[in-house]
């Protein structure tokens, strides 16, 4: 163990803000995919690891596996949407969405073999990057959890971890054993009073709480955060008023995979991404929407930065102990949140 020495605190501190503004996006993601489909959303951090080595991949001029998986999904889901239209009777409508899907999938083929040698830059690299891992989460949203919207939390977890190592496997891959970084948007450092930060870590803080503020606005001014609010509130009441389960979960799992994405290629600058790195990550946003009890945004993401800020001191202290001692943060959270909350069975929400 090494001796704390007060002048580290507000390096570590500066880095476990940086961390944790990282872990706050994921644990509101949690959340969100929760409150609204009652999914505990375990493949979250493979978002991160995708959008950190897509971005890397696509850094020296190749065409990420992302894309085949992207098309491999768009192919199932559109094959899925046409024969639930042909068993309705509805061919014409069947046939205009294979039309979509092949058009949409031939389009994506074409922008990134024709994009992707030409090494546009960090920037272009980022919009190809959102392009080929938002969508991942609508399409697994069709595929693997639509069929079984029906079911119990305890399926649909069981489904989370099935896909979490199946995603795993595919990184694995496309992208190989060895870890990624991606560079910093911005080089330099800053100094405040005696502590030197980088440029890079106070923009992924601002990035994150922009994102924050943004979600805070969509669900508190937009009609369809208003809709999403209502899903997770009471999902039979919002289906009686005509809101729709599906898309509500479509569009929850859009967010979700485009949050997961902005997260790592925030976070890969100062991380190097291997293929199955998404578990931790996506745990600790999770502990962090624990903390949060599954329902609060603003305690899951304070939640969340608590837990950089004790794995940053943890790291410099006690760094073979840092993932037990932030781990072992869920336990007195689930023990309370046990004694004071009242069970309500499914068939009763």
């Amino acid at each position: 163990m090494q001796m704390f020495d007060p002048s580290i605190f507000p390096i570590l501190a500066a880095d476990g803000l940086t961390n944790g503004a990282v872990y706050a996006l994921l644990a509101l993601a949690t959340v969100l995919v929760f409150a609204v489909t009652r999914i505990i959303y375990i493949p979250l951090g493979e978002y991160v690891v995708f959008g950190t080595l897509t971005l890397a991949a696509l850094q020296t001029g190749q065409v990420p596996g992302t894309l085949t998986l992207l098309l491999t999904l768009l192919g199932l889901a559109t094959v899925a949407q046409v024969a639930g239209q042909l068993r309705a009777g509805r061919a014409r409508a069947g046939l205009l969405t294979l039309a979509a899907a092949v058009g949409m999938g031939l389009g994506l083929w074409l922008v990134l073999h024709a994009l992707a040698p030409l090494r546009l830059g960090l920037w272009a690299d980022c919009a190809l990057t959102l392009l080929l891992v938002a969508p991942l989460g609508p399409l697994l949203y069709r595929v693997v959890y639509q069929p079984l919207q029906n079911a119990t939390v305890l399926v649909l977890l069981i489904a989370s971890v099935a896909l979490h190592l199946v995603l795993s496997g595919l990184a694995l891959v496309y992208f190989g054993p060895e870890g990624s970084r991606t560079p910093p948007f911005v080089e330099g450092q800053l100094r405040l009073g005696q502590v030197i930060l980088s440029q890079q870590s106070l923009l992924v803080i601002a990035v994150s709480a922009l994102l924050m503020l943004g979600l805070y606005v969509f669900f508190g001014r937009t009609m369809v955060g208003k809709a999403l609010r209502a899903t997770a509130v009471n999902r039979v009441g919002a289906r009686l008023v005509g809101i729709s389960p599906s898309s509500a979960g479509t569009l929850t799992f859009f967010l979700a995979a485009l949050i997961g994405a902005l997260s790592g290629m925030l976070i890969g600058p100062s991380v190097a991404m291997t293929y199955d790195s998404g578990f931790l990550i996506g745990l600790k946003g999770f502990v962090g929407a624990i903390i949060g009890g599954l329902v609060s945004f603003p305690l899951a993401a304070a939640g969340a930065v608590l837990v950089g800020l004790i794995e940053s001191f943890a790291s410099f202290s006690l760094s073979a102990w840092k993932e037990v001692i932030v781990f072992t943060l869920i336990l007195p959270v689930l023990l309370w949140r046990s004694l004071v909350t009242r069970h309500v069975p499914e068939d009763e929400e």
